[in-house]
């Protein structure tokens, strides 16, 4: 596996590159965007992590170049800005996931970026390494009460999505396609850097003919809405009456790696809809989203999981797939119509 680095620090850049050789990954280290750009256009990298403020040219433009000649190319972003523009610049460039550079008042906090990104970038990479050109939608055998039951399902009423490394291109891909007058709430989970989730919900509302924003602690739950769980707070749901539901944001329980964390979503929406809640799990390394799309399955409800071939990293879905709690596996650019076909949509005249 061939990785790039754009990275003007050369004390982080060294350290980053000794973590990847070290999982024997080929590294190249360009401290200007120029010389980056034209590297990544000339050899065949399976990642590359950029750095966004580079000498002569940009990370951004280099992001830009890059979406534009290989948009299938992994691409990890660093980043230490704060400005809300600079992060929705950041997500508009359709970058696939983020490592924020934490400063000190002494010294950059090196050893947490690498093991985030040494993660990261071992997960993109593997799983673009024998992804096949074009893959068939796959349904998991079922079991027996499963078929049973199947002409007994209810309409789902909501819908509960999580995602990670990939999940804010995907995202930007799949929301537009619900029409404005979506019968049923969608909450998200995306993982995330702190200070990322409010503009990029904000940059997809833009995008969107639903309403898409941050949540809020006590909102009630409204068809038609995207909801994008906030960093750094657990995102659940309580029904308050069978037509009131609202959202709880907690950061406890702290003892999930990942806060918010998709199973603590999914496990809340199964309890309280019980047969009426709609599970989707979606591009993204490790296995957050399994226990919690397993309490969905279970209750009755409907699992969608994105296919192999269409994911960034092909982490959570395959550990909802090894499970066989998957109703339906699909390439992303059809989750929509599988959310709009459960729940019965009609366009209005």
């Amino acid at each position: 596996m061939r990785i790039l680095i754009a990275e003007d620090d050369e004390a982080l850049a060294r350290f980053v590159r000794q973590g990847l050789e070290a999982e024997h990954y080929s590294v190249d280290v360009f401290p200007d965007g120029e010389q980056a750009r034209i590297a990544a256009s000339e050899i065949d990298y399976d990642v590359v992590i950029l750095d966004l403020n580079l000498p002569k040219l940009d990370g951004v433009s280099v992001l830009r170049h890059l979406r534009s000649k290989k948009p299938s190319l992994p691409v990890l972003v660093l980043t230490q800005r704060t400005r809300v523009e600079d992060r929705v610049q950041c997500l508009d460039t359709g970058a696939d996931d983020y490592v924020p550079k934490h400063l000190s008042s002494t010294s950059l906090d090196i050893l947490h970026i690498r093991t985030d990104l040494v993660a990261k970038i071992r997960a993109a990479a593997q799983s673009r390494k024998s992804r096949p050109v074009d893959v068939l939608a796959r349904k998991p055998p079922q079991s027996h009460s499963e078929n049973q039951n199947r002409g007994d399902r209810t309409t789902p009423v909501i819908v509960a999505l999580g995602t990670s490394t990939g999940g804010p291109k995907a995202l930007q891909e799949i929301l537009p396609l619900f029409p404005h007058d979506l019968s049923v709430p969608i909450l998200i989970v995306q993982h995330m850097p702190p200070g990322f989730t409010a503009p990029f919900a904000q940059r997809l509302n833009t995008l969107c003919s639903v309403t898409v924003r941050e949540a809020t602690h006590g909102e009630a739950i409204l068809p038609g809405v995207a909801y994008i769980a906030p960093s750094g707070l657990h995102m659940s749901v309580e029904r308050v009456t069978d037509s009131r539901t609202i959202i709880c944001l907690d950061p406890h329980p702290e003892d999930y790696l990942h806060i918010p964390s998709v199973d603590v979503l999914m496990k809340s929406v199964a309890e309280a809809f019980k047969n009426l809640a709609l599970g989707v799990i979606m591009t993204g390394m490790g296995s957050d989203g399994a226990a919690g799309m397993q309490s969905i399955h279970r209750q009755g409800g409907l699992t969608v999981g994105q296919d192999e071939a269409s994911c960034t990293v092909y982490g959570m879905p395959r550990a909802c797939a090894e499970l066989g709690i998957l109703t339906r596996v699909v390439p992303l650019s059809q989750i929509p119509a599988q959310i709009l076909n459960a729940t019965h949509y009609r366009r209005r005249a």
